[in-house]
């Protein structure tokens, strides 16, 4: 009979863990012996999960703290040093949404995407790799979505920041060969979180969401089977025949999106009387 690997002894980071993904994840590894460090922005939150993971793992911790802050994704390493002596696997899964349309987004929203979704897991992981080297060996997993993939209307700045951390993990595997330190990508479609009620415009996507948990399976596949990407559900037929439209017929796949969420005139025209306004006034 098929049994769970144990992560006895092990040290893992988790970010974006208050919820979802995260706090998933965050129980999975405890119930397998691996020691947690929780990361996240909600104290009072972490506090609970922590209550919770310690029933398996008794010297599991949190950390509270904005992963937009570089200072913060790089004490995140340090402290887990300092307290353990040792970091085992990183999964780097915190990230906000951004379903706004481009005519009403700034570039400081844009940055502050970016800052958060891509560039902590960036200052995580080349904080992480140096002690992953000295130890022997370690597994770095980056939450991504399938955004990254197929992009959805008004997803843009999204999409681009988990494009970004796919592109930055596949670097690393050319990068990182040899050195046992093994990077992956899971990417998911729709996850029933708590991230659907945090949309900036209302997302016209009314399908089935998945639960957490298949991301958590694919988490521990990627390390324990030396994946280097999977995306979930692995069966999903809109997931799969949407990455085929677009290789094949992308202008298909357009067409499909503008007829889910198209951009009513009235948006066009308010975005041109802005512009035109803005143009004055300057």
């Amino acid at each position: 009979m098929k049994t769970d690997q144990s992560y006895e002894g092990q040290v893992a980071v988790i970010t974006g863990a208050s919820s979802g993904i995260g706090h998933a994840a965050a129980r999975a590894f405890a119930k397998r012996g691996c020691i947690v460090v929780a990361v996240a922005r909600r104290e009072a939150l972490l506090e609970r999960l922590t209550e919770d993971t310690r029933a398996d793992s008794p010297r599991s911790i949190h950390l509270a703290g904005d992963l937009g802050e570089p200072l913060f994704c790089e004490e995140i390493i340090e402290r887990t040093l300092s307290e353990f002596g040792r970091l085992d696997v990183l999964v780097n899964n915190a990230g906000i949404s951004k379903h706004k349309h481009t005519y009403h987004l700034s570039a400081r929203e844009a940055e502050h995407v970016m800052n958060v979704n891509f560039l902590s897991a960036v200052r995580t992981t080349l904080a992480a790799i140096p002690p992953m080297l000295v130890q022997g060996g370690g597994s770095i997993v980056n939450v991504s979505s399938f955004a990254a993939k197929v992009t959805p209307p008004r997803e843009a700045i999204y999409a681009a920041s988990k494009a970004a951390m796919n592109a930055f993990t596949e670097g690393l595997w050319n990068d990182l060969a040899g050195s046992n330190i093994h990077a992956a990508i899971v990417n998911p479609g729709p996850i029933d979180t708590e991230i659907w009620g945090k949309t900036d415009e209302p997302a016209a996507y009314d399908g089935p969401k998945h639960p957490p948990k298949i991301v958590v399976d694919a988490i521990f596949e990627v390390i324990e089977k030396k994946r280097h990407e999977l995306t979930v559900p692995k069966r999903s037929a809109p997931l799969i025949s949407a990455r085929i439209v677009k290789a094949i017929a992308p202008s298909l796949l357009r067409a499909g999106m503008a007829r889910m969420e198209p951009v009513p005139e009235s948006l066009v025209e308010n975005a041109r009387a802005r512009a035109r306004r803005d143009r004055r006034e300057n």
